[in-house]
């Protein structure tokens, strides 16, 4: 594994760091930092994405997890708070699984738990040349690389994630799952991983894709802090929180 490329933005508070989407980097994920008061954000690029050089051989998430272990380790701040988007989710739960003694709380978002939660055709076609041209400009391994890196991402996506339920349940974590009403990910499949964590909550933003970091950060940064409140309550009349109900 080589060096990750990080960014540690300060700012007072928990820590949080900030995974970002698949075909992109951290620069994805700046708008939402910029929106995130009261926390000291830390942002890092993946191999093979943004200003961090790839690694040989295909991708996985063990692999990018254990990346992001490195990175929190380094810091010397664990555990902290993670945030993932899409593909950046993905890592954030395989982490959160992996090593819970680094996660305080997990932010799911627009990803599914299993390749069959993907909308149909949401996989399939090229990537956008935007996605290529903001790769060339900071990449370590150059412009050429790119090809390489979206076959990589290819294969990677046909077989994972596959978080089975009996996975799901055994986590320790706090996690809030997010998504856009108009999201790639079908809310019924979210909604059936809902009913198996041990510990989440769901947040479905109206008029909003799977691009809601860029779309409405200072909702998403409103969603997150109320996340992390520390003495929330389960409100005037729980139903999936009641004990009662759940036993």
């Amino acid at each position: 594994m080589g060096h990750t490329w990080t960014s540690d933005r300060g700012g007072t508070g928990p820590v949080l760091l900030l995974l970002h989407p698949g075909g992109t980097d951290s620069r994805a994920m700046e708008p939402l930092a910029d929106a995130l008061s009261g926390y000291r954000v830390v942002l890092a690029d993946r191999a093979g994405h943004g200003r961090t050089a790839d690694v040989e051989g295909p991708w996985h998430l063990a692999d990018a997890a254990a990346e992001m272990a490195v990175v929190i380790e380094t810091l010397g701040v664990g555990p902290v708070h993670v945030f993932g988007w899409s593909d950046g989710a993905l890592v954030g739960l395989r982490l959160a699984l992996s090593r819970p003694d680094l996660v305080r709380t997990l932010v799911h978002g627009g990803a599914p738990f299993d390749v069959t939660g993907w909308y149909p055709g949401v996989l399939d076609g090229v990537p956008p040349q935007f996605m290529a041209d903001a790769y060339a400009e900071v990449s370590p391994d150059g412009a050429a690389h790119w090809a390489e890196v979206t076959e990589k991402s290819r294969a990677l996506h046909e077989t994972e994630p596959a978080f089975g339920k009996r996975e799901l349940a055994e986590l320790a974590v706090p996690v809030l799952l997010l998504y856009g009403d108009d999201d790639e990910v079908r809310i019924d499949h979210v909604t059936a991983a809902l009913h198996v964590l041990p510990d989440a909550e769901l947040a479905v933003v109206p008029r909003a894709t799977h691009g809601l970091i860029v779309e409405k950060p200072a909702l998403v940064a409103a969603l997150l802090r109320d996340f992390h409140v520390a003495d929330k309550t389960d409100g005037v009349a729980p139903r999936r929180r009641d004990p009662q109900v759940r036993a």
